[in-house]
Order: C-alpha cells, then structure tokens, then sequence
C-alpha cells in the first residue's frame, strides 16, 4: 500500500487494458486504499474461463473514480470511452479531468475526443505548423492548440 493521497496530493486513476494499466502501473500510479479500492481498473477480453468486462462495468466504474475526491486525472482508453460515451461526454467539471488515451485495439481519433471537442471553440484562431522541408506558403493544421 502506498502512502496516503492526503499527504501527496491527488491521484491518477486509470481504466484500459492489460497492457495500458501495466505501464501506468510501472510508473508508479497504483495506489491500494484502506478499504482495498484501487484507482485502476483492468478491461477484460473474453478468454477460455474469463468474460468480458461489461459496458456497465466500465461506466460503473468511471462514475465511481468521479466521485473520489482524491482522483484529479481519469485516463481512459479512447475504445472504452467509446462504449460509455454519454457519460464521458457528460462529465463537464474541470477536475476530475477526463483523458482519452489511444490503445493498441484502436488508434487515436482526435474526433471523438469530447475534451477537445470542448476545447477548440475557446481557440482564437486554427492554428498551424510547417513541416519540416516545407515552403513558407505550406502547413499542416495540428490539434493541440500549440503554435509552432
């Protein structure tokens, strides 16, 4: 069991597949509270004894980390938020922040991003970058709000 979140500061909760809350795992996220909650949670695949993680379960899930008030960042994989995505799109409150993150089963798709969604109506203006190699008259449209 880690330390408790009070004396850190708020946590990072994660819901994705095996290998995407083995990595965040790794990298030290995983907190175990007193009441055995943890702040991850493992999509499962259907396999020879296992079923699958209901949609249900997902949004179950998501609902609950956003109503911890030691949670200040949610990642979820974008395939996931796909199956629950009233409720992800639903969720306007800047904290917990929600974040689609890609997947190995799906890239990501700026599209479906609700927090983008949201984001680029509060941008002045399209930003734009030139690619390397390019002349001064081309560029290529980015996503993240950032000029280059």
């Amino acid at each position: 069991m880690s330390l408790h979140s009070e004396e850190l500061g708020s946590l990072m909760a994660v819901i994705g597949d095996e290998d995407t809350c083995v990595g965040f795992l790794l990298g030290g996220i995983g907190e175990v509270g007193e009441d055995r909650e943890t702040n991850f949670m493992v999509v499962e695949k259907a396999f020879i004894k296992f079923a699958d993680t209901t949609p249900g379960q997902i949004e179950a899930c998501f609902k609950k980390f956003l109503r911890r008030p030691d949670i200040a960042i949610i990642l979820i994989n974008q395939v996931y938020a796909d199956l629950i995505r009233p409720t992800v799109d639903a969720h306007d409150l800047a904290v917990p922040t929600v974040l689609e993150i890609p997947s190995k089963q799906q890239p990501y798709d700026a599209s479906k991003d609700s927090i983008l969604k949201r984001a680029q109506p509060h941008s002045p203006r399209a930003f734009s970058a030139r690619p390397r190699g390019a002349t001064s008259g081309s560029t290529l449209p980015i996503s993240s709000g950032i000029e280059v």
